[in-house]
């Protein structure tokens, strides 16, 4: 056969065979970029790269892909094609670290996320035939967005953008924002969303380190988690829904903004920088193949991103240059085009350390709730004759219900001597999802909102608190969950009446069942200065928990934080 039949031969297989991937990947749901030009030069099959894009630079990588691939580039004497798959930042480090779960069907061999903390991660966890270095393709600050009528509001109201809020209103000492400032400030999902993975830098950065920085972070992730949304798109979507919230703003990077404001609106979405300084997004290339073909083409392709013409569609799609110094064309007046001022604090370090902090906190909650009923929280709390400390420790936990998420087990027992007709404790609400209903009527949620307004204590009542802790104990340990932290919290004025075990047979009884496979602690929230500390001490001390006194109304809110805020370390924390 002649060289040039032979040559014309191979090409129409070789389209044939390209045309075959691409319908088998777009089969799979997959958005594939490849043309079988091939050029007369290259020898042998062409080399096929999969490169799996972040959601919102996927069109731009996918544009930038098309035009690497008419260019016939070659890699080690062969031509390279580029097929871009649209991928979540977590499935691909799901896949790239190993789990089995929630993975791609294959390892791309390529990678572009929203953030370099994912890389960052993946290496941390272990992540085989990661490249050394990645190529940032484009930057985009993070912002705070709102409708253009509010943000003229929060103007006249002198309401500047700022990261505190995306705190909730009691860790700034209210119970709700003033009609100057946001009703709510939504948060990407961290797991989900680079967004959100900086975000959380920013609050950790904001608050600082200590006690009462716990708190003030443990009450974010809590706030943050009700009302996270998977994407960019969904959370923008939601600002122009007025039916719920009325002043609402969200955390977004720059361009899902101006991707946003492309839709005609008579109120559009504006970009409002924090005054504190912001945090730029960078969308880095990392080569992930092991293959040393794959991974010559996927180093090829990772120039071709910061070409000159790469870089113009970039800023077309409204996002920043490789380098921040260029801002997006055609911004429109809802878009500042000067570069933001970043705040200089949040480096690498402080994002990995939010990261771990948001890790720790975040998986859900089997909480059992002992709220102690006896004589003696009914007795007015110092500082508040008007009410008593279980109403007031009640009062602060119906707060404290809201920070946390629909992912949450909870259930609640009261207790106080014989209070049930089968022993000391009377079970309210069973341990269960709080957004299910246990009786099949009332969710859970709203069953023990409303037992925090109508429990009351028994003044003739005395206190089985120990016997109550090793049975709300060992409750909770059958039902232990191991993809959840989980927590028996007591409400209690901290004193026991006799009529049960000791305190020393309580303890002993938890040192022989508790078992480091299955870590439930014991977290005690005590009131007022007649407690028996000793023993309470005792029993965080061994299930890892932790032990809380307050003596004012005011205090109750940071104890109740403080308690939230001890999975920070759990289960190898300090005494406390």
């Amino acid at each position: 056969m002649a060289a040039g039949a032979e040559r014309r031969r191979h090409q129409a297989l070789t389209r044939v065979s390209l045309a075959a991937v691409a319908l088998a990947v777009a089969a799979a749901g997959a958005v594939v970029v490849i043309t079988d030009r091939i050029g007369a030069d290259c020898s042998g099959e062409p080399v096929l790269v999969d490169v799996a894009a972040a959601v919102d630079i996927a069109p731009t990588v996918m544009e930038a892909a098309g035009r690497f691939n008419a260019s016939r580039t070659e890699a080690d004497g062969r031509c390279v094609l580029v097929q871009v798959t649209e991928r979540p930042p977590a499935t691909v480090l799901r896949t790239l670290i190993g789990d089995t779960a929630g993975v791609l069907a294959a390892r791309p061999d390529g990678w572009i996320s929203d953030s370099s903390a994912w890389i960052r991660l993946a290496r941390k966890q272990g992540a085989a035939d990661l490249a050394g270095t990645e190529t940032v393709m484009a930057t985009s600050p993070l912002v705070f967005a709102t409708r253009t009528s509010l943000a003229k509001r929060f103007a006249v109201g002198r309401t500047e953008m700022n990261w505190r809020m995306v705190f909730p209103p009691t860790t700034r000492g209210r119970v709700q924002p003033t009609e100057n400032e946001p009703d709510v400030v939504r948060v990407p999902d961290p797991s989900l969303a680079g967004a959100g993975i900086a975000t959380v830098a920013a609050a950790r950065d904001v608050v600082g380190t200590g006690a009462e920085a716990d708190r003030a972070l443990t009450a974010f992730v809590r706030w943050a988690q009700a009302g996270a949304a998977p994407d960019y798109r969904s959370m923008l979507d939601a600002i122009d829904e007025r039916s719920f919230w009325k002043r609402p703003v969200v955390i977004v990077p720059e361009q899902s903004v101006w991707e946003h404001n492309q839709r005609p609106s008579a109120d559009p979405l504006v970009a409002l920088h924090p005054r504190e300084g912001t945090i730029n997004l960078d969308y880095p290339y990392v080569v992930t193949s092991g293959d040393p073909a794959k991974a010559a083409g996927s180093r090829a392709f990772a120039s071709w991103l910061r070409a000159p013409e790469t870089q113009d569609a970039v800023r077309r799609a409204g996002f920043r240059s490789a380098d921040g110094s260029l801002g997006p064309y055609a911004p429109g007046p809802e878009i500042p085009t000067a570069a933001p001022r970043t705040r200089p604090t949040i480096v690498p370090a402080v994002i990995d350390e939010a990261l771990e902090a948001w890790s720790r906190l975040a998986p859900p909650t089997n909480i059992l709730v002992l709220a102690d009923a006896s004589r003696h929280m009914a007795e007015p709390i110092r500082g508040d004759k008007g009410r008593t400390k279980l109403t007031v420790a009640l009062d602060a936990a119906r707060l404290g219900l809201q920070l946390f998420p629909n992912s949450t087990h909870m259930g609640m027992w009261e207790f106080a001597d014989a209070k049930g007709a089968g022993g000391d404790h009377r079970e309210r609400v069973g341990l269960g999802p709080i957004t299910e209903a246990e009786d099949g009527q009332v969710v859970r949620r709203s069953r023990l909102e409303e037992l925090t307004r109508t429990l009351r204590a028994d003044a003739k009542r005395d206190s089985s608190l120990h016997d109550s802790i090793l049975a709300g104990f060992r409750e909770l340990t059958g039902a232990y969950d191991e993809g959840m932290n989980n927590t028996l919290l007591v409400i209690t004025a901290g004193k026991d009446d006799g009529r049960g075990i000791s305190g020393g047979e309580l303890a002993e009884k938890l040192r022989e069942e508790w078992d480091p496979q299955y870590p439930v602690q014991v977290v005690v929230l005590a009131f007022g200065d007649d407690l028996d500390r000793a023993t309470l001490d005792q029993v965080a001390s061994i299930t890892n928990g932790s032990l809380h006194v307050a003596r004012e109304p005011g205090e109750i809110i940071d104890v109740f934080l403080s308690a939230l805020a001890r999975r920070l370390c759990h289960p190898t924390c300090r005494k406390a």
